[in-house]
């Protein structure tokens, strides 16, 4: 690449540090150290490919004036969890808004699927639920007990357990991402196929109104944890594209970025992961027996919440912080 050519493509980015280094905008450890690890490696292109450029004079004077940033950057943990909640992870679902949607679709289709194929094929659900699972499911239906499922452990065990067995689909959501994304999406066929047959099942031996109150009982404590796999596969789908699309860093160095930004979205899902589970082992079991009006609280309430933090509120935070120009 020609160093015009070089130049052109990263100028408002070089730009746009200056600013920050300039103006001395308040930056966190972990911001800083981004623009620090990109600053290092266009540092490195230019001193690779034109050593003694006044581009490479500047870039160096850039890079060491960020690292003399990051260690005067001082925060306590306390401001530190507050900031990552508040600002570094809307952050990140802003700049990475394109994979929530793909993640979604993805989910969408797949639970779709395997609604269909329970549908058209009567082996199906025992093939993908267990024989024992569907046939203990199938005698709550008879019942008329639909969240039955949800009645057979004792409560503070059953929370501890699924809290731990959701964090760990979590964690292979996230961690499969590796494989080029394609990990990632094989998971999520999974889990996704396995929750449309589930739903299905309930509509296939009783009818409209034990769907319903299946679906009550699902998705009082399920807005949470699906849509925690959700942004968990988003964040596995980010992982894989920084291997597979480094863009100006090498494969490595994007490989590094990506899963920093992706384990960030990961971990910030882990408080809906733990509300999940509380509410489906407290709370679920009384779904049928709970007036109405509380069920859809819970339910559209949880998805509101969801869909501010993950949604909407990112917009704000990044609208915020472009206005008031501390953000690259």
């Amino acid at each position: 690449m020609r160093e015009v050519a070089f130049i052109k493509q990263n100028l408002n980015k070089w730009k746009e540090v200056e600013n920050v280094v300039y103006k001395r905008v308040k930056k966190n450890p972990d911001d800083l150290s981004s623009i620090y690890i990109n600053l290092i490696n266009d540092l490195s292109f230019s001193q690779t490919y034109y050593p003694k450029s006044k581009t490479t004079a500047y870039l160096n004077f850039l890079a060491s004036e960020v690292f003399q940033m990051i260690y005067k950057t001082r925060r306590t943990e306390k401001s530190r969890i507050i900031s990552f909640f508040k600002t570094e992870t809307p952050l990140l679902m802003y700049r990475y808004r394109n994979y929530l949607v793909y993640s979604f679709s993805l989910f969408l289709l797949f639970t779709i699927i395997g609604a269909f194929s329970a549908h058209y094929d009567e082996e199906f659900t025992n093939l993908i639920l267990g024989d024992e699972y569907v046939y203990m499911t199938i005698e709550n239906i008879k019942k008329g007990n639909e969240v039955g499922v949800y009645q057979d452990e004792n409560a503070l065990i059953m929370t501890f357990m699924i809290i731990i067995n959701n964090l760990k689909v979590g964690a292979y959501h996230f961690v499969s991402g590796v494989f080029i994304g394609l990990g990632t999406a094989v998971v999520l066929m999974h889990n996704a196929i396995m929750l449309g047959a589930f739903q299905y099942l309930f509509f296939q031996y009783g009818d409209l109104s034990t769907l319903a109150n299946s679906a009550k009982g699902i998705w009082i404590h399920g807005v949470f944890e699906i849509f925690a796999m959700i942004i968990e596969a988003a964040a596995g789908l980010i992982l894989g594209a920084s291997v597979l699309f480094p863009k100006t860093y090498s494969r490595f160095n994007a490989f590094k970025l990506g899963a920093k930004d992706a384990i960030k979205i990961f971990l910030s899902t882990v408080p809906f992961t733990i509300v999940a589970g509380i509410f489906e082992s407290f709370v679920t079991r009384h779904a049928l027996v709970m007036p109405l009006w509380l069920d859809m609280l819970i339910i559209f309430g949880s998805l509101a919440i969801v869909i501010f933090y993950y949604c909407i509120y990112p917009h704000f935070v990044y609208k915020t912080l472009k206005k008031d120009d501390t953000i690259l």
